[in-house]
């Protein structure tokens, strides 16, 4: 009887039925099988099998099986959300009481109560699969005997333990990594090891080292693969100068930021008796000396991007590679991938040819040697100069013609001491020189990409660097939010980055546009790597690569691979999957990358603001919430927060349609965009919050 009332609601799992019907559907309306049946219907009620509601019995769809997913705890601890694998269900809500030793982010087993909380089932965490993270970032503290890390994790809301006899000569106050987390009493703190000594806490090393931990991001390079990097040498054999293209005696020179410590890229260009240019564009081949299977190519899969934080980069290669044997520095041969193409005075391409190369630099400049050049008219390579200055404004002119779209990100450069903490802050100019290298190695990157499928049938396997149309959603409430500034967007148009391209130049040097441009930028979806060529939006390119860049990005690095194999009629190294593979997480590493260098820009900007307690500066507000207003100053793009209640003239509603804040009483409207006079109130380091109070008019 009682498995055969368990198939009746196995079979209607949705049925709410009263005992006397479900007794005619199942053949036990006799007086002493009904008891029974009333009896089972109980038992199975008081196992958690059957819900009742009224009179009516129903399955228990949550008690049937336990179910898996991943924690996701709030900021305070007091509860979590498992997002379970199976969606039917929904998100589980976890009192604290029931986290038992689960971590946020960790893969557990849950077991669903009948009950729930607003409109998620509540449940008890029972069982951790698996750990998201077996290593955190954090601060060594002692109490009396006992040793305790503070992780830097907020989501985190236990001090680890840490034994006397496991702590790796780390001491009181110094930053650690701890690992072998082992918990298993949520009674107790759970117990690990220290595996690192990062440095004191707050020391610049170490806070580098937290946020690429916190990150994900990789840096420091295992022994093996230094030892590997330090045994390839720096002459080159004569047999590989020999199957190369030689231009060693062409006037070739690298144009870079002053601070750069690696030069990847070259460039070249001649006059020719047709009238049209010869453009070089030089890349380190990087490819020579970093081989599928060898460990310094495990490694830069593992990192996929350097990273530059403030006064520091995690290279993607030993600096053995990327500072001496692969940087193009002058007046040293050096192993290169060129394309040379042929472009008319228009900015038509007329030929290119692709080969591996070797160079010579004759000259390394920074961006502002190149600039004073072009004004005063005088230099070394002056006439090189302003023949590359002059066809890249006709190809930008030609690209923002046809397309591309001109976003303004501004940027801060800071000024470090010796202990590399701020004192001064300055936004960066671009100028004719940063744009100068940009066409170029835009025009080689487009070349490189339409060249991988030409007299092909079917497309070989290849990463793009892709961009998505903006979401349909998006344009409107962009153009919504343009209407409430005087302007008007039809989102229809920004279908076509052309029409989008066209609007930002309708609306240059206004006094809006920084803030317009910020709104559109966000309006995108983000560029990535694909093996699925859906084409560039911004730019407006059909075809488009990453290869100039080798030293410092995997995709170009497996792109010069590919693209050699090509030339050579060789195997291809790749297949589809494994590119589909690598681009996925070259994707997320270049993301968590970022972040880590947003995060990096931010604490300087916090360190810099610190002895400002009480300064007043200029700022414009660039965003608006039901909480307050954040405003970014103007002189060193630093982003705080004006609190709701620290708006005391009036009580202001929150309007998310016309992005904007109104008095209630006098109908005052603080609007994204507005340019504001604050006060700065409050920095703390540690939780990377900056406060601002609102000066009166």
């Amino acid at each position: 009887m009682k498995e055969k009332i368990k198939s009746f609601f196995k079979k209607y799992p949705a049925n709410k039925i009263k005992s006397k019907t479900l007794a005619k559907k199942l053949g036990y309306s006799e007086p002493h099988t009904y008891a029974q049946m009333k009896a089972v219907l109980h038992d199975l009620f008081d196992e958690g099998y059957l819900a009742r509601q009224g009179k009516r019995y129903y399955l228990n769809k949550f008690s049937s099986k336990n179910l898996v997913g991943r924690v996701q705890m709030i900021k305070d601890g007091s509860y979590a959300f498992v997002e379970l694998e199976d969606n039917a269900f929904g998100d589980v809500f976890i009192p604290e009481k029931f986290l038992n030793t689960a971590l946020n982010g960790d893969i557990v087993e849950v077991s669903l109560f009948a009950k729930q909380r607003g409109k998620s089932i509540e449940g008890e965490i029972i069982k951790v699969i698996e750990r998201k993270r077996t290593e955190y970032v954090g601060i060594l503290s002692k109490e009396k005997a006992f040793y305790f890390v503070e992780v830097d994790d907020s989501n985190i809301h236990r001090d680890f333990y840490v034994p006397s006899d496991d702590l790796n000569s780390a001491k009181n106050g110094d930053k650690v990594i701890i690992h072998e987390i082992e918990w298993t009493n949520p009674q107790l703190n759970p117990t690990a090891k220290v595996k690192q000594v990062l440095g004191k806490a707050g020391s610049y090393d170490a806070e580098i080292a937290s946020i690429a931990h916190e990150k994900g991001l990789r840096f420091i390079f295992p022994d093996e693969v230094i030892l590997e990097a330090e045994k390839i040498k720096l002459n080159i054999p004569q047999s590989e100068l020999d199957s190369r293209m030689d231009l060693r005696d062409e006037k070739i020179f690298t144009i870079d930021p002053e601070d750069a410590k690696d030069f990847d890229d070259a460039v070249s260009i001649s006059k020719l008796d047709n009238g049209n240019f010869r453009v070089g564009i030089h890349i380190a081949d990087v490819s020579h000396y970093v081989n599928k299977g060898n460990a310094i190519y495990t490694e830069a899969v593992e990192r996929a991007t350097s990273i530059y934080f403030v006064g520091k980069v995690i290279p993607m290669l030993p600096e053995h590679l990327s500072n001496k044997i692969c940087s193009l520095v002058p007046n040293e041969d050096r192993l290169t991938f060129s394309v040379i193409a042929e472009v008319s005075p228009d900015g038509k391409l007329v030929d290119y040819k692709i080969s591996k190369s070797v160079i010579n630099s004759k000259r390394r400049f920074n961006y502002d040697e190149v600039q004073e050049i072009l004004d005063s008219g005088k230099g070394d390579f002056f006439e090189k100069l302003t023949e590359l200055n002059n066809l890249a404004k006709v190809l930008r002119k030609k690209r923002m013609d046809q397309g591309s779209i001109n976003f303004i990100t501004p940027e801060v450069k800071f000024e470090l001491d010796e202990n590399n903490i701020p004192v001064n802050v300055k936004i960066k100019k671009v100028k004719d020189s940063h744009q100068l290298i940009e066409e170029y190695m835009l025009l080689a990157n487009q070349i490189v990409a339409k060249f991988i499928n030409t007299d092909t049938s079917e497309p070989e396997p290849f990463i793009y660097r892709v961009h998505d149309l903006p979401e349909q959603e998006k344009l409107v409430e962009f153009s919504i939010f343009v209407r409430s500034l005087g302007y008007s967007f039809d989102p229809e148009s920004g279908k076509s980055s052309k029409q989008l391209s066209k609007f930002l130049d309708e609306i240059k040097d206004s006094p809006e546009e920084s803030l317009i441009n910020e709104i559109a930028i966000r309006s995108m979806a983000k560029a990535i790597y694909s093996t699925d060529n859906i084409g560039h939006y911004g730019l407006g390119f059909s075809h488009y690569s990453h290869f100039t860049s080798p030293i410092r990005r995997l995709p170009d690095l497996i792109i010069h691979q590919i693209l050699f194999s090509k030339l050579k009629n060789k195997k291809r190294p790749y297949t589809y999957k494994e590119l589909v593979k690598l681009s996925e997480h070259s994707s997320r590493q270049e993301r968590a990358a970022v972040d880590a260098e947003r995060l990096s820009v931010k604490i300087k900007q916090i360190e810099y603001l610190q002895n400002k307690i009480g300064d007043e500066f200029e700022a414009v507000i660039s965003g608006i919430t039901n909480f307050g207003l954040f405003v970014e100053l103007k002189e060193s793009l630093a982003e705080g927060l004006i609190k709701m209640r620290d708006l005391e003239d009036d009580y202001y509603v929150f309007d998310e349609k016309n992005y904007l804040l109104r008095g209630r009483r006098n109908g005052k409207k603080y609007r994204l965009g507005d340019s504001l006079n604050v006060k700065l109130i409050r920095v703390d380091k540690e939780k990377r919050e900056i406060d601002f109070a609102l000066l009166s008019d």
